[in-house]
């Protein structure tokens, strides 16, 4: 990562910023209509109590027990282990926890390490990140009326990602429900070797409000925010350390039937990780991706309302840790919903999602200057995309007014029927930069017959070390998206160079030229859903 240039455009405001914050903190939103919850199996109501559970090295977790009413002395019920999200305590889970009590389950929730009234700093899912997790298996099997051999860990966000590598950590770990995690950490908020802004200050801004960040990651996220370059590969590293992805031989080995669920608009850990990491499991597996925002989809469950997300992870611990023959591991495993549209579609793999494909021809040359922010953008994290959840309406722009000195655009021709956009676009071109780093952004619209385009996708692409004035080619993924583009409706591929999404790393004077040679020539490739 090059050093910052100067001005707006390399920082978020602190308008920014705090909006983002206030926005985690208080971003729960009606979902849509779910689907039936399964009955309670419980008579009367479990019991809830608070407790000190020990964590790995000596500390203290928060955490409370939820244990089924009724329960008689050596029974013993399946366990689930639910680590807190990012910044929140451990009542984040107390509405689920108490419907998965009634149902027979022993839930143990713990604020994570590092927040609120628990011990130790905040480690992003590390070494003792993990151990807690055994840690307080350990202390549940000890301690509550927990069934050793049926034993499950799900959790939201950060409560997702760690319990994906806990999977790989602790073979008493029989299932998991991953929502709105990570699978790739690098992959999520340093795609296209561009850091992620807004959800970097997100994710800091909530650290340091409501925990104790430790020494390695506050410099990481300094060196991260900062752009610097020379310690890029260490940075690496650390995410690699934190992903999923790089402990896979792990979790495979140890079996664990896991369900991740996700949103198309997550602005925080992008849908196309969570999709590259199912492909390569080996085990009882589910994905399921839906409109919205980071843990939008899930919100409502968590204020104990009806949730389709929260139901079939009800559904896949039941299969997975009581036995019960329910179907879940009898349907398509990969489940989507459209943001236009509300009804759901299943495919056997992630590879038949987009079977078919449209290419795009991206003819001519475009010279665009650098700098300015044409008005494309995608959006703001946390916000932009639970609108286009609730009331369909992302982020738009007028494709004829954007500044063509500014922005690159190439249109389709209009569609005589409507087309059914699924999975992951995928920018091929060829660029030559006056400078030897630059960064840009594509994004991909519906355009509408006045000209409105709404945002289908985008991505951010940074480049360092190349020789200026020397064209080189460029293969970019747009973030994964499932949408439909209406008749008499064209896409737009449009490309700047600012958006407040992301650090940008063009000098000043900077000028990009997108061209399409005849031997290499330049396109977008539109992933359809087979007719």
């Amino acid at each position: 990562m090059a050093r910052p240039y100067p001005a707006l455009r390399t920082t978020a405001s602190l308008g920014t910023v705090a909006a983002l914050i206030a926005g985690a903190a208080l971003g729960a939103a009606p979902a849509a209509a779910a689907r039936p919850a399964a009955a309670a199996v419980a008579a009367g109501a479990p019991s809830l109590k608070f407790y000190d559970i020990p964590g790995s090295g000596g500390i203290t977790l928060k955490g409370n027990v939820f244990t089924p009413a009724g329960t008689e002395p050596g029974e013993r019920h399946p366990l689930i282990v639910l680590p807190t999200s990012w910044g929140l305590p451990q009542v984040e889970y107390l509405a689920q926890a108490q419907q998965l009590a009634d149902s027979g389950y022993v839930v143990v929730s713990y604020t994570s390490r590092g927040f609120w009234l628990s011990g130790g700093n905040i480690e992003v899912a590390g070494p003792p990140d993990l151990a807690d997790a055994s840690s307080v298996i350990d202390w549940a099997l000890a301690n509550t009326p927990s069934d050793p051999d049926r034993i499950g860990m799900g959790g939201v966000s950060y409560g997702a990602g760690i319990s994906l590598l806990a999977a790989g950590h602790d073979k008493r770990i029989k299932a998991v429900v991953a929502l709105s995690g990570w699978a790739d950490l690098i992959g999520s908020i340093y795609s296209g070797r561009t850091q992620h802004l807004q959800a970097a200050a997100l994710l800091g801004g909530l650290g340091l409000l409501t925990g104790r960040p430790g020494d390695e990651l506050n410099r990481t996220l300094t060196d991260f925010l900062g752009s610097n370059l020379a310690k890029e590969q260490d940075m690496i590293a650390w995410g690699k350390k934190r992903s999923p992805a790089t402990h896979l031989d792990e979790i495979n080995a140890n079996g664990a039937a896991i369900m991740m669920g996700n949103a198309w608009g997550d602005t925080i850990f992008p849908p196309n990780q969570y999709a590259s990491f199912y492909d390569k499991l080996t085990g009882p597996k589910r994905l399921e991706f839906r409109p919205g925002d980071h843990a939008t989809a899930e919100a409502t469950g968590l204020l104990g309302l009806p949730n389709d997300t929260w139901t079939d992870a009800h559904r896949w611990f039941d299969r997975y840790l009581k036995g019960e023959h329910n179907g879940i591991d009898q349907e398509l495993p990969v489940e989507l919903k459209s943001r236009n549209d509300d009804g759901y579609e299943g495919y056997p793999d992630w590879k038949s999602v987009g079977a078919a494909e449209e290419r795009i021809a991206l003819g001519g040359t475009k010279e665009i200057y650098a700098n300015i922010d044409s008005g494309a953008n995608g959006g703001i994290t946390m916000l932009s995309n639970a609108l286009d959840q609730f009331v369909k309406l992302p982020p738009l722009a007028s494709i004829p007014l954007l500044p063509r000195t500014f922005a690159g655009v190439w249109q389709s021709e209009k569609y005589a029927s409507e087309q059914h956009i699924r999975g992951t676009a995928r920018l091929h071109t060829t660029v030559t930069s006056n400078k030897e780093s630059g960064t840009f952004v594509a994004y991909l619209y519906d355009e509408g017959p006045l000209g409105l385009g709404k945002l289908v996708s985008n991505a951010p692409y940074t480049f360092h070390g190349q020789t200026p004035n020397q064209p080189f080619p460029v293969d970019l993924e747009l973030f994964s998206t499932a949408y439909d583009v209406p008749a008499g409706h064209r896409l737009a591929l449009v490309i700047d160079t600012v958006d407040p999404l992301y650090i940008e790393h063009n000098p000043d004077g900077s000028q990009l030229t997108f061209s399409s040679p005849q031997a290499d020539p330049s396109y977008v490739s539109v992933p359809l859903r087979e007719k």
